[in-house]
Protein backbone atom coordinates (compact mmCIF):
# COMPACT_ATOMS: atom_id res chain seq x y z
CA UNK A 1 0.00 0.00 0.00
CA UNK A 2 1.44 3.86 -1.00
CA UNK A 3 2.55 5.34 2.22
CA UNK A 4 0.06 7.91 3.14
CA UNK A 5 2.54 10.81 3.07
CA UNK A 6 3.22 10.05 -0.62
CA UNK A 7 -0.47 9.68 -1.17
CA UNK A 8 -2.98 12.25 -3.07
CA UNK A 9 -4.17 12.74 0.47
CA UNK A 10 -1.26 13.90 2.18
CA UNK A 11 1.07 14.95 -0.59
CA UNK A 12 1.70 18.81 1.52
CA UNK A 13 2.93 16.98 5.17
CA UNK A 14 5.40 14.49 5.59
CA UNK A 15 6.06 12.32 8.18
CA UNK A 16 9.72 12.68 9.81
CA UNK A 17 10.68 9.99 12.07
CA UNK A 18 14.03 11.76 13.42
CA UNK A 19 12.46 15.12 13.89
CA UNK A 20 12.09 16.86 17.52
CA UNK A 21 7.96 16.56 16.70
CA UNK A 22 6.63 13.97 18.34
CA UNK A 23 5.14 11.43 15.48
CA UNK A 24 1.93 11.79 17.30
CA UNK A 25 1.70 15.54 16.85
CA UNK A 26 3.46 15.05 12.91
CA UNK A 27 0.38 12.60 12.58
CA UNK A 28 -1.98 14.83 13.97
CA UNK A 29 -0.93 17.71 12.00
CA UNK A 30 -0.81 15.61 8.88
CA UNK A 31 -4.79 14.79 9.50
CA UNK A 32 -5.74 18.14 10.78
CA UNK A 33 -3.65 19.78 6.81
CA UNK A 34 -5.66 17.56 5.10
CA UNK A 35 -9.17 17.75 6.91
CA UNK A 36 -8.91 21.77 6.39
CA UNK A 37 -8.16 21.46 2.59
CA UNK A 38 -10.40 19.15 1.77
CA UNK A 39 -8.46 16.19 0.78
CA UNK A 40 -10.63 14.36 3.59
CA UNK A 41 -13.87 15.31 3.07
CA UNK A 42 -16.63 15.94 5.59
CA UNK A 43 -18.31 12.43 6.23
CA UNK A 44 -15.16 10.68 5.14
CA UNK A 45 -14.57 7.39 7.19
CA UNK A 46 -10.95 7.21 8.45
CA UNK A 47 -10.14 3.33 8.50
CA UNK A 48 -7.76 2.73 11.18
CA UNK A 49 -5.62 -0.13 9.65
CA UNK A 50 -5.31 2.29 6.44
CA UNK A 51 -4.08 4.65 8.08
CA UNK A 52 -1.79 3.21 10.40
CA UNK A 53 -0.02 1.31 7.73
CA UNK A 54 -0.60 4.81 5.51
CA UNK A 55 1.20 6.76 8.24
CA UNK A 56 4.01 4.32 9.02
CA UNK A 57 2.42 4.43 13.23
CA UNK A 58 1.30 2.33 15.86
CA UNK A 59 -2.46 1.66 16.44
CA UNK A 60 -2.16 4.01 19.93
CA UNK A 61 -0.84 6.65 18.68
CA UNK A 62 -3.27 6.71 15.46
CA UNK A 63 -6.11 6.73 18.25
CA UNK A 64 -4.59 9.31 20.19
CA UNK A 65 -4.49 11.59 16.89
CA UNK A 66 -7.94 11.05 16.43
CA UNK A 67 -8.97 11.81 20.01
CA UNK A 68 -7.04 15.26 19.72
CA UNK A 69 -9.05 16.41 16.17
CA UNK A 70 -12.34 14.76 17.95
CA UNK A 71 -11.46 17.44 20.77
CA UNK A 72 -11.05 19.90 17.78
CA UNK A 73 -14.15 19.20 16.03
CA UNK A 74 -12.38 17.67 13.65
CA UNK A 75 -13.61 14.38 13.56
CA UNK A 76 -16.08 12.43 15.28
CA UNK A 77 -15.83 9.45 16.57
CA UNK A 78 -18.91 6.82 17.05
CA UNK A 79 -19.00 3.89 18.96
CA UNK A 80 -18.88 0.02 16.91
CA UNK A 81 -18.61 2.69 13.80
CA UNK A 82 -15.27 4.45 14.18
CA UNK A 83 -13.86 7.70 12.91
CA UNK A 84 -15.37 10.06 10.79
CA UNK A 85 -14.49 13.55 9.09
CA UNK A 86 -16.86 15.71 11.13
CA UNK A 87 -19.99 17.60 9.15
CA UNK A 88 -22.25 19.49 11.18
CA UNK A 89 -25.98 18.96 11.18
CA UNK A 90 -28.40 21.96 10.48
CA UNK A 91 -28.98 21.80 14.61
CA UNK A 92 -25.14 21.97 14.87
CA UNK A 93 -24.74 24.56 11.68
CA UNK A 94 -27.45 27.39 13.49
CA UNK A 95 -25.56 27.37 17.21
CA UNK A 96 -21.83 27.73 15.27
CA UNK A 97 -22.72 30.88 13.50
CA UNK A 98 -24.89 32.39 16.63
CA UNK A 99 -21.86 31.39 18.42
CA UNK A 100 -19.78 32.71 15.69
CA UNK A 101 -21.62 35.87 15.41
CA UNK A 102 -21.22 36.61 19.03
CA UNK A 103 -17.62 35.86 19.60
CA UNK A 104 -16.37 37.88 16.15
CA UNK A 105 -18.30 40.68 17.61
CA UNK A 106 -16.86 40.69 20.32
CA UNK A 107 -13.24 40.22 19.05
CA UNK A 108 -14.01 43.30 16.73
CA UNK A 109 -14.75 44.98 19.74
CA UNK A 110 -11.75 44.24 21.60
CA UNK A 111 -10.09 45.08 17.90
CA UNK A 112 -11.16 48.87 17.91
CA UNK A 113 -10.34 49.50 21.66
CA UNK A 114 -6.69 47.71 22.03
CA UNK A 115 -5.20 47.83 18.12
CA UNK A 116 -2.44 49.93 17.38
CA UNK A 117 -2.38 52.22 13.96
CA UNK A 118 0.22 49.51 12.83
CA UNK A 119 -2.43 46.72 13.34
CA UNK A 120 -4.93 48.88 11.49
CA UNK A 121 -2.67 49.25 8.55
CA UNK A 122 -2.28 45.08 8.35
CA UNK A 123 -5.94 45.01 8.60
CA UNK A 124 -6.36 47.31 5.62
CA UNK A 125 -3.41 45.38 4.28
CA UNK A 126 -5.00 42.26 4.45
CA UNK A 127 -8.65 43.44 2.82
CA UNK A 128 -6.56 44.30 -0.26
CA UNK A 129 -4.74 40.56 -0.20
CA UNK A 130 -7.76 38.78 -0.56
CA UNK A 131 -9.03 41.31 -3.05
CA UNK A 132 -6.61 40.21 -5.44
CA UNK A 133 -7.34 36.26 -4.62
CA UNK A 134 -11.12 37.03 -5.18
CA UNK A 135 -9.62 38.86 -8.50
CA UNK A 136 -7.44 36.15 -9.57
CA UNK A 137 -9.18 32.75 -8.70
CA UNK A 138 -12.19 30.69 -7.43
CA UNK A 139 -10.87 28.01 -5.84
CA UNK A 140 -12.04 27.49 -2.70
CA UNK A 141 -9.73 26.49 -0.14
CA UNK A 142 -7.37 29.42 -1.85
CA UNK A 143 -10.10 32.33 -0.76
CA UNK A 144 -10.96 30.33 2.70
CA UNK A 145 -7.02 30.58 3.18
CA UNK A 146 -6.57 34.28 2.31
CA UNK A 147 -9.44 35.47 4.10
CA UNK A 148 -7.99 33.81 7.55
CA UNK A 149 -5.19 36.28 7.38
CA UNK A 150 -7.75 38.90 7.52
CA UNK A 151 -9.09 37.10 11.00
CA UNK A 152 -5.52 36.37 12.41
CA UNK A 153 -4.96 40.24 12.19
CA UNK A 154 -7.87 40.62 14.19
CA UNK A 155 -7.38 38.26 17.06
CA UNK A 156 -3.72 39.66 17.18
CA UNK A 157 -5.01 42.84 17.63
CA UNK A 158 -7.62 41.99 20.14
CA UNK A 159 -5.07 40.49 22.38
CA UNK A 160 -7.42 38.50 24.48
CA UNK A 161 -6.23 34.37 24.65
CA UNK A 162 -9.41 33.86 25.97
CA UNK A 163 -11.30 34.84 22.44
CA UNK A 164 -8.66 33.35 20.75
CA UNK A 165 -8.97 30.20 22.05
CA UNK A 166 -12.82 30.30 21.37
CA UNK A 167 -12.37 31.30 17.78
CA UNK A 168 -10.20 28.99 16.91
CA UNK A 169 -11.98 25.97 18.16
CA UNK A 170 -15.14 27.17 16.52
CA UNK A 171 -13.98 28.14 13.05
CA UNK A 172 -12.33 25.20 13.27
CA UNK A 173 -15.73 23.10 13.49
CA UNK A 174 -17.22 25.48 11.14
CA UNK A 175 -14.39 25.46 8.38
CA UNK A 176 -16.69 23.56 5.88
CA UNK A 177 -19.40 25.67 6.56
CA UNK A 178 -17.65 28.56 5.60
CA UNK A 179 -16.35 27.12 2.51
CA UNK A 180 -19.55 26.01 0.99
CA UNK A 181 -20.39 30.16 1.40
CA UNK A 182 -17.26 30.77 -0.19
CA UNK A 183 -17.89 28.16 -3.25
CA UNK A 184 -21.16 29.53 -4.27
CA UNK A 185 -20.99 32.13 -7.21
CA UNK A 186 -20.92 35.63 -6.21
CA UNK A 187 -20.36 35.02 -2.94
CA UNK A 188 -16.63 35.96 -2.44
CA UNK A 189 -17.29 39.27 -4.33
CA UNK A 190 -19.76 39.99 -1.75
CA UNK A 191 -17.48 39.13 1.15
CA UNK A 192 -14.93 41.13 -0.29
CA UNK A 193 -17.16 44.07 -0.17
CA UNK A 194 -18.73 43.59 3.30
CA UNK A 195 -15.07 43.26 4.83
CA UNK A 196 -13.99 46.18 3.44
CA UNK A 197 -16.80 47.88 4.92
CA UNK A 198 -16.07 46.75 8.17
CA UNK A 199 -12.35 47.48 7.90
CA UNK A 200 -13.31 51.05 7.15
CA UNK A 201 -15.28 50.56 10.35
CA UNK A 202 -13.16 49.14 12.67
CA UNK A 203 -9.89 51.66 11.27
CA UNK A 204 -12.70 54.92 12.11
CA UNK A 205 -12.83 53.09 15.33
CA UNK A 206 -16.77 53.11 15.30
CA UNK A 207 -17.07 50.33 17.23
CA UNK A 208 -20.55 50.33 17.25
CA UNK A 209 -21.19 49.95 13.32
CA UNK A 210 -18.23 47.82 12.84
CA UNK A 211 -19.62 45.02 15.76
CA UNK A 212 -23.15 45.46 13.91
CA UNK A 213 -21.06 45.06 10.38
CA UNK A 214 -19.64 41.75 11.87
CA UNK A 215 -22.77 40.61 12.88
CA UNK A 216 -24.52 40.68 9.57
CA UNK A 217 -21.16 39.21 7.73
CA UNK A 218 -21.60 35.94 9.68
CA UNK A 219 -25.42 35.84 9.28
CA UNK A 220 -24.73 36.54 5.07
CA UNK A 221 -22.63 33.79 5.00
CA UNK A 222 -24.65 31.37 7.30
CA UNK A 223 -27.89 31.99 5.09
CA UNK A 224 -26.01 30.31 2.39
CA UNK A 225 -24.26 27.82 4.24
CA UNK A 226 -27.70 26.68 6.04
CA UNK A 227 -29.76 26.82 3.00
CA UNK A 228 -27.42 24.48 1.41
CA UNK A 229 -27.80 22.33 4.48
CA UNK A 230 -31.73 22.62 4.86
CA UNK A 231 -32.15 21.97 0.81
CA UNK A 232 -29.95 18.45 2.04
CA UNK A 233 -32.55 17.25 4.96
CA UNK A 234 -34.97 15.70 3.06
CA UNK A 235 -32.93 13.95 0.42
CA UNK A 236 -30.07 12.75 2.56
CA UNK A 237 -27.29 15.12 0.81
CA UNK A 238 -23.85 13.55 1.43
CA UNK A 239 -22.15 16.37 3.18
CA UNK A 240 -18.69 15.86 0.25
CA UNK A 241 -21.00 17.44 -1.98
CA UNK A 242 -21.55 20.93 -0.34
CA UNK A 243 -18.02 21.69 -1.90
CA UNK A 244 -19.34 20.67 -5.59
Amino acid sequence: MTPLSTSPILTRTKLEPNSSIPIREQAVAALREAINDFRLRPGERLIEREFIEYLGISRTTFREAIRELAAEGLVTVVAQKGARVSAPSLAEALDLYDIRASLESLLVSRFVERATSVEMDALVDSVEAFRLVVEETTDTVALLNSKERFYQVLIAGARSPVLEQQLVSIKARSRVLRATSLSKPGRATATLNELAELARAIVARDEKRAMALCAQHVRNAGEIALAGLRAGEGGGTDPSEWLG
